[in-house]
C-alpha cells in the first residue's frame, strides 16, 4: 500500500510551507515541490510515483504553470491528474488555463477541505476509467494498476497486485494485502469483472484468489495457502484452477 503521491509547483515558500502541512497531515506523500517551469518538468519526468500535481499558475509573475500543463498534456501517456491554484483573477488567465482541461480549479488563499476535495475528486476522474464504488463510509476507485480507497479524510492508493485474496461478506468485499484490510460495497461478481482475470480466479462462491500469491493447493482439504500463510477455501466448482496454475508454471 502507498500514499498518494502529490508533486507541488509553488514559487511562494509560505504557500508551498502549508500546501506540504495540509497535505502530509492528512496522510498524503509531496515527492517534491518545484518553484520554476524547468524544475516542475525535471522533478514530473524524472518520478515515476506521481499521481497528482498541485500548480500555482503564475510562477515568478510569469504563467508558468500553465505552460507545464500543456506540455505534460502534450505528451502521450505521460498526463496526470492536476490542480491549478492561483490568486489572479484575469478571464484571460482563466480561459487559458481551463483550456488545459484542469481538474479544478482553486483560489487563493487555499480552503483546506476545498484542497482535500479537489484532489479526491482529481483521483475519481483521472483513474476511475470504469467505476466508482460508493460506500457507507469509504469511495473506492478503481484503475488499471491501484485501488484508492478513501478512509476519513485521506485516499490510499493498494497496488491491484499488492491484494492477496478478497472474500465476499454479503454485500461487502473483504480486500486482504500483506500490510492492511479493506472493506468496500461492491459484490463479488462485479469486482471480479473489473480484475484481470489473467492474475485473480474464483476459488470459490466467497473468494478470489490472487494466482501469483499462491504457495500451495491441497486438494484433498480444499484447500489454498497463500503467501502471509493466509487461506481460502477451494471449491469442487473452481479446481480447474489446478490447470489455470500448470499454465502459469
Amino acid at each position: 500500500m502507498d500514499n498518494i503521491n502529490v508533486l507541488i509547483i509553488e514559487d511562494t515558500p509560505a504557500q508551498s510551507d502549508r500546501l506540504v502541512k495540509t497535505l502530509e497531515e492528512n496522510n498524503f506523500t509531496v515527492v517534491g515541490v518545484a518553484t520554476t517551469l524547468k524544475e516542475a518538468l525535471s522533478l514530473f519526468y524524472s518520478s515515476k510515483k506521481i499521481d497528482i500535481v498541485i500548480i500555482d499558475i503564475f510562477l515568478n509573475g510569469v504563467p508558468d504553470g500553465i505552460a507545464f500543463a500543456e506540455t505534460i498534456n502534450a505528451v502521450p501517456n505521460a498526463s496526470k491528474p492536476f490542480v491549478f491554484l492561483t490568486s489572479s483573477t484575469d478571464r484571460q488567465i482563466f480561459q487559458r488555463a481551463k483550456l488545459t482541461q484542469p481538474f479544478s480549479y482553486l483560489m487563493k488563499p487555499f480552503n483546506e477541505l476545498e484542497l482535500l476535495y479537489a484532489i479526491e475528486m482529481a483521483v475519481e476522474k483521472f483513474y476511475a476509467q470504469q467505476d466508482v464504488f460508493l460506500g457507507d463510509e469509504e469511495d473506492t476507485v478503481i484503475s488499471d494498476e491501484y485501488l484508492f480507497i478513501k478512509k476519513g479524510k485521506s485516499l490510499k492508493k493498494v497496488r491491484i497486485t499488492d491484494i492477496i485474496y478478497i472474500e465476499v461478506e454479503e454485500k461487502y468485499c473483504n480486500i486482504i494485502t500483506e500490510k492492511e484490510k479493506f472493506v468496500i460495497l461492491i459484490s463479488l461478481t462485479k469486482i471480479l469483472k473489473l480484475l484481470d482475470n489473467n492474475i485473480f480466479c474464483r476459488t470459490h462462491r466467497n473468494y478470489i484468489a490472487n494466482l501469483e500469491k499462491i504457495e500451495e493447493i491441497i486438494l484433498a482439504d480444499n484447500l489454498i495457502i497463500l503467501s502471509g500463510n493466509h487461506k481460502v477455501t477451494l471449491s469442487d466448482t473452481y479446481k480447474d484452477i489446478v490447470k489455470r496454475m500448470r499454465t502459469l508454471r
